[in-house]
């Protein structure tokens, strides 16, 4: 289908990889809102990922949430490990290099994952075991201004996401509160801090492997190192090249199951940086309820989707708790033999030793 003519981007060649899409676009008038609008139907249903400005978020804000992160992965080992994912049977908290899997290998990056602080919820009898996937954080004593920066990321970026994912949906033809219910003052948004610590040494270059992320959006902090890749038309996963004070967007499975495949998810990955050449990136998911169903859209253009990518090795389920759960134990099995043995048996899963 044809979209508007978009109007020259002021940003540099080199960030034309993927589409840049200004979010402030939506208070300039309903010209440059019609003109946004065009600009985001065409890379979600494209494209499915973009590089977004004009969000709000600030050099300050972005500082103090980099400068915590640096200091967190400076702490010795110890201090570090002792925040071990392995501690929390909600997977929060620290993964050592390698210890995190992606399509059955190893990650080569250590990462710290964080989601909105709660009390834990300890599935009684008949509840979901997605539930385990609520509960609180784990914390350095060391570096209080970790959390405060953290817990502040999630909130200003859940706030961006929010309306972003109400503009997307206005540029298809939906309603955009179509999916507030869904996320709400519930809603599960996660966060991850992550090094990657350069190559491993061993002729494997999997920083994190190609995958597609499973909630509706997520916005990535990525340093000036790149190394993230995006599977594009061709085939050819391509370099993302580093856009100052941006935000490269990707949609989520999720996103795409609700729109029957018009809006798409892409798989990406990471190439480790060379040598002992560090980088460091901060993926933001903003993701719903783990107990909300996901309704089809209702949207004008439903009638052209081509029905959504099957993958007989990851099947997706109307609850997004019963998703995010499926990937967790997928990716921390140390953490899941540890204590979710039982879900692990229930999936046909073996427990790993440890």
């Amino acid at each position: 289908m044809s979209h508007p003519t978009q109007p020259p981007s002021p940003y540099p060649s080199y960030a034309s990889q993927l589409p840049i899409v200004d979010l402030s676009a939506a208070d300039r008038g309903p010209r440059a809102r019609r003109l946004l609008h065009a600009q985001l139907h065409s890379a979600a249903h494209d494209v499915g990922f973009f590089q977004l400005v004009g969000h709000g978020v600030t050099e300050a804000e972005t500082r103090a949430l980099t400068s915590a992160m640096r200091a967190f992965f400076a702490l010795p080992e110890a201090e570090r490990l002792a925040l071990d994912t392995t501690n929390s049977p909600h997977f929060r908290g620290y993964t050592r290099i390698g210890d995190e899997r992606t399509g059955g290998a190893r990650d080569w990056r250590d990462q710290l994952d964080i989601g909105a602080e709660r009390p834990a919820h300890i599935p009684g009898p008949g509840e979901p075991p997605y539930w385990w996937l609520q509960g609180p954080n784990q914390w350095p004593e060391a570096l209080p201004e970790l959390r405060l920066a953290a817990l502040n990321w999630i909130e200003r970026l859940s706030g961006v996401a929010e309306r972003l994912l109400h503009e997307l949906l206005a540029s298809i033809g939906a309603r955009p509160d179509f999916y507030d219910d869904a996320f709400g003052s519930r809603a599960h948004p996660q966060l991850k801090l992550v090094r990657y610590p350069g190559s491993s040494g061993e002729g494997d270059d999997q920083g994190v492997g190609a995958h597609k992320d499973y909630g509706f959006l997520t916005l990535l902090l990525q340093d000036q190192v790149g190394g993230l890749q995006v599977e594009r038309e061709d085939g050819i996963f391509h370099d993302v090249p580093p856009l100052p004070g941006a935000f490269v967007v990707n949609l989520g499975e999720l996103l795409e199951v609700a729109t029957n495949g018009y809006l798409v998810a892409t798989h990406h990955r990471v190439v480790s940086p060379p040598g002992a050449t560090e980088r460091f990136s901060v993926p933001f998911f903003y993701n719903p309820r783990l107990d909300a169903r996901i309704a089809p859209l209702e949207f004008p253009y439903a009638a052209a989707a081509p029905g959504v990518t099957a993958d007989p090795a990851n099947p997706l389920f109307a609850e997004y708790g019963r998703n995010e759960l499926k990937g967790k134990l997928r990716a921390h099995p140390l953490a899941a033999a540890r204590h979710h043995a039982d879900l692990l048996a229930a999936a046909g899963r073996p427990a790993m030793s440890h």
